[in-house]
């Protein structure tokens, strides 16, 4: 059998069809939903209907035992309770990716961390929403001064827990975690470990074209 035939590099590249019109079709409280209609490559024009996304980062905090900080909270879309990361909406107008992660370490697990990189960046639902995630590897951790902060609303039912990364690599192949954030920046640690390539991972402040500052 013959191989297919794929030209260029082995990444992703921006691109953009024609797009002939465009409106919101609903207009949400976090979120909108768009209608594009576009040309495709035969010509004709077809309707894509995405949701309109503000970002989100997330933080896989690793301590020197090799444990993972993890948060648990209900996630009404899917009727569960999932574990995840301590994560956020990238919400506050001018605020920087690195400093809305280290906000919500210490929001959500009460910590902080003297070393910040770039784990991995992330389209979690491509086909239909212009969401992007980067997660930031967080390391040298330590408990945040002060009072924790006081959450309210969902927050409040909110569980904070350390898992050893093994145990969440294997638990999320077992088909035991669901979270995708979670599940691809653990995968993503693992392999990093795996490469001996924790400390050439991307600096804090790498570019985000998903999402540029």
């Amino acid at each position: 059998m013959s191989e297919p035939t794929v030209q260029g590099e082995l990444r992703d590249t921006p691109d953009s069809w024609e797009v002939r019109g465009e409106r919101t079709s609903f207009e949400g409280k976090v979120w909108d939903v768009v209608s594009d209609d576009v040309v495709m490559p035969d010509g004709r024009a077809a309707t894509r209907d995405y949701v309109k996304h503000t970002g989100a980062v997330g933080v896989l905090a690793l301590d020197e035992q090799g444990r993972v900080l993890l948060v648990r909270q209900y996630r009404h879309p899917v009727r569960h309770r999932l574990w995840e990361l301590p994560a956020g909406l990238l919400d506050i107008p001018g605020e920087n990716p690195l400093r809305a992660a280290q906000r919500e370490l210490w929001e959500e697990a009460h910590h902080k961390a003297g070393d910040w990189r770039v784990l991995i960046d992330v389209y979690p639902t491509s086909g239909g929403s212009d969401e992007s995630i980067r997660v930031f590897l967080a390391r040298d951790l330590s408990e945040a001064e002060g009072e924790k902060f006081a959450a309210d609303g969902e927050e409040l039912d909110m569980q904070v827990r350390w898992f050893p990364l093994d145990e969440v690599v294997s638990q999320a192949l077992a088909g035991e975690l669901h979270n995708g954030a979670l599940v691809a920046a653990a995968m993503a640690l693992k392999a990093a470990q795996a490469a001996g390539a924790l400390d050439t991972l991307r600096p804090a402040d790498a570019p985000w074209p998903a999402r540029p500052f």
